[in-house]
């Protein structure tokens, strides 16, 4: 190494400086458990979500075993991002609760060092398992889920096509003011499709009311969307236009027309993932076209989808802390005894995420609230655990 080098070298170590010993060797007793928490979690929730349901279609449906091999594999990275926070709390549980019963933390505590500095280790760690978190929810879950999705449809000859077949139905809304000054949600336009082969569309209704001098109805055998003009070719079909006052203004038949219509209808079909299949892009999207649709049940679902793919990182970070707050405790616990408050906190914690997704989902909280009061009600939880444990 050249004197330039190492002078860069010792800057760096300056700005970067070294973990403190005791850091170290909290952090090296967390990874063990936290690595072992991984494989037992994903263990049990792989067998129960997915393993028995493979066994029984190999059994009753005959499956091919590699075939349910290869689902098996990916279906693994969504038991392993739920292991992920389950793990931290168990490893931060174990770690400090066998540190207080050796009297490791007595000793540190009685060097000056507090609490919160003690639970430090615990906080990073649990930290960067909430990053890989989200990267794995955001990266690698959702290809996954659907990939796990469509090789079983295949190999069990279910194949399902990747948009909606029949009855495409879209809604197009408009807010009114009123002449007293409310504002009301109106149908401005109602697009129906008999069916859908991926490309073209046959046996359509367009109701358009866009226009509030001119309404027109359009029949059409087939329409398809012209990606280079942005517009909607219909073909074989009649347009009705319909006066202010009801009365037919002109019929007008054609062979082929364009007409400036919304793509959303086609987006609308196109669409067959579930949420889990999606990350919060895609799921963006998928409420943008809820939006210009004006479905409400499906504005309420994406938003609070997206939601929770942004706040479920967080548990990570909260049971990390609660298992660390916990372990403190001088009454030293065992493993058992560790993993048991664990499977309880666990169960508790999950049932409130469950509880406030049905809420949410029925309108009773709002998509952010019902989201994010589990990650609320949690980080209370810690910091009131943590502040008792100082005192």
């Amino acid at each position: 190494m050249t004197f330039a080098k190492h002078k860069r070298f010792q800057a760096f170590q300056l700005l970067v400086p070294k973990p403190a010993l005791m850091d170290r060797y909290i952090a090296a007793e967390l990874i063990p458990p936290f690595l072992f928490g991984v494989g037992a979690f994903s263990s049990v929730l792989v067998a129960v979500g997915t393993v028995f349901e493979l066994v029984r279609r190999v059994v009753e449906s005959g499956l091919p075993i590699s075939i349910a091999f290869d689902v098996f594999l990916l279906k693994l990275p969504s038991f392993v991002v739920l292991a992920f926070p389950m793990s931290t709390l168990l490893a931060a549980l174990m770690t400090y609760s066998r540190l207080s019963s050796d009297s490791e933390l007595t000793a540190l505590r009685s060097c000056g060092v507090s609490i919160y500095r003690l639970v430090l280790p615990a906080l990073v760690l649990s930290t960067c398992v909430m990053g890989l978190t989200f990267l794995f929810n955001e990266q690698v879950v959702p290809a996954a889920n659907y990939r796990a999705t469509t090789t079983l449809s295949r190999a069990l000859k279910e194949e399902k096509p990747q948009f909606q077949e029949q009855n495409i139905y879209y809604p197009e809304y408009q807010e009114i003011e009123l002449a007293d000054g409310r504002e009301v949600k109106r149908l401005t336009r109602l697009f129906y499709a008999d069916a859908f082969d991926g490309q073209r569309m046959r046996g359509l209704t367009i109701i358009d009311r866009s226009r509030g001098d001119l309404n027109q109805i359009v029949v059409s055998d087939s329409a398809e969307w012209n990606p280079k003009q942005n517009k909607w070719d219909f073909y074989n079909g009649t347009i009705y236009l319909v006066a202010p006052d009801s009365s037919y203004r002109n019929i007008v038949r054609f062979e082929h027309q364009q007409l400036q219509l919304p793509r959303t209808p086609l987006d609308v079909a196109a669409n067959t993932r579930d949420s889990d299949e999606m990350n919060i892009a895609q799921v963006s999207e998928q409420l943008q076209v809820a939006m210009m649709s004006g479905n409400e049940q499906k504005i309420r679902r994406y938003s609070l989808r997206i939601q929770e793919k942004i706040a479920f990182p967080f548990i990570c970070t909260i049971f990390g802390l609660v298992g660390a707050t916990l372990g403190t405790n001088p009454k030293g616990k065992g493993r058992a005894t560790s993993f048991g408050i664990s499977v309880i906190i666990i169960f508790s914690y999950y049932m409130l995420l469950f509880m406030c997704d049905a809420l949410g989902l029925s309108g009773v909280l709002s998509p952010w609230l019902a989201a994010w009061l589990p990650n609320i009600f949690g980080f209370a939880t810690a910091g009131f655990l943590l502040f008792r444990a100082d005192k």
